[in-house]
């Protein structure tokens, strides 16, 4: 081996030898991971609307005894439920009474105008009656000696102008009775003669 090949070998052994040094000397390069794909972003959702009520309106009705004094007030209003009556009577006397919705929308006195309860499923009178109620009946009303009396009473199943509405063809009514309801006799819960009414009319 000549003298040349040994200076050579050497010079690329200490060649190698520095190169090395040199990357070794180098920090890492840092490479950041690749982010993984994003999920696809959910369309908001679309706001459902609320169902509107059967009749979507409302009613009243102005109660008069039989010589036309005004003794009360009604409304009445489509609800989710059923058909919310609002109302109060005023100077029918201390004790309870008999209230019901009637099948017809005429108030002559004395009130037979009105026709029966208001009974669209054919049902017999009162809460306590095993093939009852009508959808006309209602919890009796316990009037003060003097002074007004407020009430409020859901109609279940009652509408306005939708199923089993009470602003049909012949309209309807809110009658009160002399006496108590004994929410079982059929057909009018022995609550005896109508002492006053209303014609329910729309608004």
């Amino acid at each position: 081996m000549t003298n040349q090949t040994i200076v050579l070998g050497r010079a690329l052994f200490i060649a190698a030898v520095a190169l090395a040094a040199i990357t070794c000397s180098q920090p890492p390069v840092y490479m950041p991971p690749s982010p993984s794909p994003a999920a696809p972003a959910r369309a908001p959702a679309t706001p459902t609307a609320a169902p509107v009520p059967p009749g979507g309106t409302s009613a009243s009705a102005t109660l008069r005894d039989q010589s036309g004094v005004r003794v009360g007030t009604a409304t009445f209003t489509d609800t989710y439920a059923g058909v919310l009556v609002v109302g109060s009577v005023t100077g029918l006397g201390l004790g309870a009474h008999g209230m019901h919705i009637h099948g017809a929308g005429k108030c002559d006195p004395p009130f037979s105008t009105a026709g029966p309860h208001f009974n669209p499923l054919g049902k017999q009178h009162g809460f306590e009656n095993p093939n009852g109620p009508h959808l006309g009946d209602m919890p009796n009303v316990d009037t003060p000696a003097a002074g007004t009396l407020r009430f409020e009473v859901l109609l279940a199943g009652v509408t306005l102008k939708g199923t089993n509405r009470l602003l049909d063809g012949s309209g309807a009514a809110i009658v009160i009775h002399s006496a108590r309801d004994d929410y079982k006799t059929d057909p009018s819960g022995d609550s005896g003669s109508r002492i006053a009414c209303g014609v329910i009319t729309a608004r």
